[in-house]
């Protein structure tokens, strides 16, 4: 390989790590993968004892067997056991992170900004206001000025 296309590779990595979005997404899976454990406390601690109150407190026990009796577990079970109370554990999860993150992050976010695209917008309405005001003023004075030399003999 030549010295040049090292330099090149190097600083085209280096570019690629300094770019914004990349620190950006490690901070996202860093705060995601906290927020997963705050997330699967709320579903053991609160979700899984109010359905526990109708059932068993652990999803991961509701199954139904699919063929055959179902006996055992792991390597001895019997039978094609269909657990759909995992996958229901798990939908719960994502619902659950999903508006939390909406309502906590998204939503707050949109309306400032919201509001800071109004409060942009309003300046930009207030300053054409003001130059247009600006311009009438400037109208008038002149047409003021017009009327107190007169119509003079050179002007009609």
């Amino acid at each position: 390989m030549s010295e040049k296309s090292e330099p090149s590779v190097w600083q085209g990595f280096k570019a690629f790590l300094m770019r914004g979005n990349v620190i950006d997404l490690a901070v996202a899976v860093v705060i995601g993968a906290a927020f997963t454990n705050i997330v699967n406390s709320v579903v053991k601690g609160v979700i899984n004892p109010l359905i526990g109150a109708f059932g068993t407190q652990s999803l991961d026990s509701y199954s139904s067997c699919l063929k055959g009796p179902c006996t055992g577990t792991g390597d001895t079970a019997t039978g094609v056991r269909i657990l759909w109370g995992s996958v229901l554990g798990a939908t719960l999860t994502f619902l659950i992170t999903a508006a939390v993150v909406y309502f906590l992050m998204v939503l707050p976010m949109a309306k400032y900004l919201a509001r800071m695209e109004a409060r942009r917008k309003a300046k930009e309405s207030a300053v054409e206001i003001i130059e247009v005001t600006e311009l009438e003023v400037l109208k008038e004075i002149r047409d003021e000025l017009v009327a107190q030399r007169g119509a003079g003999p050179d002007r009609p």
